[in-house]
């Protein structure tokens, strides 16, 4: 019986706030503009706080730098595999490959490592995703765009507080100033800021999604192919860094956040990237029904960890 409370406790938030985001939308209680403005909330204020706690708690080691050079290559693995799956199976659309590759971490990911390991530091979930977000801000976005503007691309990097929040972690973590402030009694004022202002971020996050989630407007039929292409490289790409993990990493890969990693939809931003209306719509559907599909495989997750 404790097994089954654990998993609804871990579940239920999530098809609650997602149930939420839909009745703001079918009410009108949430326009598009403030949908909006809530995710600008999250990604600039709330998320970075969440970030910093999390690399100044964290131990630190050698994984903190292999395991962003790891997310790197997985991350490229899929990005190839999906060009390589477009041009196989001659699927239409500029933007398909992309589809294959790319986590979105920071409006879903975080939110749901934490309801599904809440004993498990978040810098697990972290330090993987520093190099799947430098990734998605280089050669992702370069070959999103077709352009190589290095200097927008650079200013993108130096304005993110996500990346700022990352380094000023890295900072006090790695220096050894945490342990310093444990020392003298006062880490506690640091834990105490950053967990409130980064506690509405998961409910936040879930909201927009359950905002942007019309079930009955996505083209399933068309949409399945899509799914399957990431479904199948997704699990290979997991395949590869349990491999990897378990043979040359000696077991620093903390295999519960790759595999929450993989199930994530990818990232939020490709549909502004496309050429054509049409393209742009059919890839808001593809984004739509993938986070849909990342909230199954979640609760599915959640009931295998649960009855561990």
């Amino acid at each position: 019986m404790d097994k089954v409370i654990t998993v609804i406790q871990t579940v239920l938030p999530v098809f609650l706030a997602l149930a939420l985001g839909m009745l703001c939308r079918s009410r009108n209680f949430l326009s598009r503009e403030g949908v909006d403005a809530l995710k600008k909330v999250v990604i600039n204020l709330t998320l970075p706080f969440v970030l910093l706690n999390a690399f100044a708690t964290a131990e630190y080691s050698s994984a903190a730098l292999v395991l962003p050079a790891l997310m790197i290559a997985i991350c490229c693995l899929a990005l190839g595999l999906g060009f390589l799956a477009v041009r196989i199976f001659k699927i239409k659309g500029r933007l398909t490959a992309f589809l294959a590759s790319g986590f979105e971490a920071g409006m879903l990911g975080y939110a749901l490592f934490v309801l599904l390991f809440p004993d498990v530091s978040v810098s697990e979930f972290a330090l993987p995703d520093i190099g799947q977000t430098l990734f998605v801000f280089t050669l992702y976005k370069i070959l999103l765009s077709g352009k190589s503007d290095w200097k927008t691309i650079g200013k993108d990097m130096v304005t993110t507080p996500i990346l700022w929040a990352v380094a000023a972690g890295v900072l006090i973590g790695a220096t050894g100033l945490y342990g310093l402030l444990e020392q003298w009694g006062v880490s506690g004022v640091l834990n105490a800021c950053t967990d409130f202002l980064s506690a509405p971020t998961g409910m936040i996050i879930l909201l927009t999604v359950g905002y942007d989630l019309v079930i009955k407007e996505i083209p399933w039929k068309k949409t399945a192919g899509f799914i399957a292409m990431r479904l199948v490289i997704a699990a290979i790409c997991f395949a590869v860094s349990v491999l990897l993990n378990r043979t040359l990493l000696g077991g620093m890969l903390f295999e519960g956040a790759m595999l929450l990693m993989v199930i994530l939809p990818p990232p939020y931003v490709i549909p502004v990237f496309a050429d054509e209306p049409a393209e742009r719509v059919s890839v808001s559907s593809a984004l739509s029904a993938m986070t849909l599909v990342t909230i199954v495989l979640f609760a599915l997750l959640s009931i295998f960890v649960g009855m561990q």
